[in-house]
């Protein structure tokens, strides 16, 4: 039996949300929302309950819930009641298959027409349906939420051992030695020769081409990439080994990330090969505890960038180096421990789309 269908608008009204500067956002426990999900708390709300918040400008299209009442700011809409009766929960799993993202305005300023979402046919059961339907989704949805913090939570695991084990590199004392980063392995810049760069021969072939977001993506190592070298884009390159660090020096500065297969990548990243003195495992966190101070000393340009020379006299403290190898056997165990928690997510992830798929197919 087909279910019947009724336009958006007949449903629901899209609230425009209101405008909230960071400064004038008072310390409380109510979320603020934007576009993309939560951008701070305030002491206020401007709802009465649960909220379904939908992006109209910036991630446009984008469909978040609160589950109690929040501060939607100004680049969104908000529904918190309905028309006529409808389980709320059941209309925001409607607005995430319904896809809205599609019905940006390409203008001066995108943006979503709520006239334009209003138009949109969405199934109509009756209320007890809805409800059976949202309570399935919900436990998927809350599994697949249960996956993704437990992998956020994993990520602060290591910071904490690291200053457990070494220290805080962020304060001027520590207690061992140090050498500058230069003497304690090869430290150099990527090759990237042939002028113009984008020049078509150089692409397509069997090297892994690294780039700067690919290091600012990736999370601690680098396994996938977006584009590659041919024969003739080696020759003006350089292959470097597994086990390279990479570390940007221009546009997303400090930001570090290490090989797991032979790659090349240009001049905008440096790539640091440790020596018999420290592990790259120590060397990488140390430098992620560092990011922000290095991005603060690149001079303000078109683009922000470092030069090699600033990394070359960093000062590296030499902790012993069966502490290091402590540190970096903590490292492969949770790196274990995160391939069975991103398996597990992406696993939640399709589970869920399959569900609301097949729901409002």
């Amino acid at each position: 039996m087909s279910v019947r269908t009724v336009q958006l608008g007949e449903v629901c009204e899209f609230i425009y949300g209101d405008s909230l500067k960071e400064e004038h956002r008072r310390p409380g426990k109510v979320p603020v929302f934007g576009s993309n999900g939560i951008v701070g708390w305030h002491d206020q709300a401007i709802t009465s309950g649960p909220t379904i918040v939908i992006g109209r400008k910036g991630s446009i299209g984008e469909i978040n819930w609160s589950s109690k009442p929040c501060y939607p700011i100004d680049t969104t809409y908000f529904v918190e009641k309905t028309k006529q009766p409808c389980d709320l929960r059941w209309l925001y799993f409607t607005l995430l298959k319904l896809g809205l993202i599609r019905l940006n305005k390409s203008a001066a300023i995108p943006g979503l027409n709520r006239e334009d979402a209003y138009e949109q046919r969405i199934p109509w059961p009756d209320l007890s349906e809805q409800k059976r339907i949202a309570g399935l989704l919900e436990q998927a949805d809350r599994l697949r939420r249960t996956r993704r913090y437990a992998l956020e939570l994993s990520d602060t695991f290591l910071p904490a051992a690291f200053l457990q084990l070494f220290g805080d590199p962020r304060k001027t004392t520590t207690r061992w030695d140090t050498e500058q980063l230069e003497n304690l392995g090869t430290l150099d810049r990527g090759k990237s020769k042939h002028r113009p760069r984008n020049a078509p021969h150089l692409y397509g072939g069997p090297y892994p081409f690294i780039q700067t977001g690919d290091v600012a993506n990736a999370v601690g190592y680098i396994r996938t990439h977006a584009q590659t070298y041919s024969e003739d884009g080696l020759k003006q390159s350089k292959l470097w080994a597994t086990g390279t660090l990479c570390i940007t020096i221009a546009a997303n500065i400090g930001k570090t990330a290490i090989l797991t297969y032979p790659a090349c990548f240009p001049d905008s990243i440096v790539g640091f090969i440790p020596g018999e003195k420290v592990r790259v495992e120590f060397v990488q966190f140390w430098l992620e505890f560092l990011q922000e101070t290095l991005e603060k000393t690149a001079p303000e340009v078109a683009q922000k960038n470092i030069n090699l020379e600033i990394l070359r006299e960093l000062r590296c403290p030499v902790p012993p180096l069966p502490l290091q190898q402590e540190f970096a056997a903590l490292v492969e165990r949770q790196e274990r421990l995160r391939a069975e928690q991103r398996e597990s997510s992406r696993q939640a992830d399709h589970l869920f789309r399959s569900l609301l798929h097949r729901t409002f197919a």
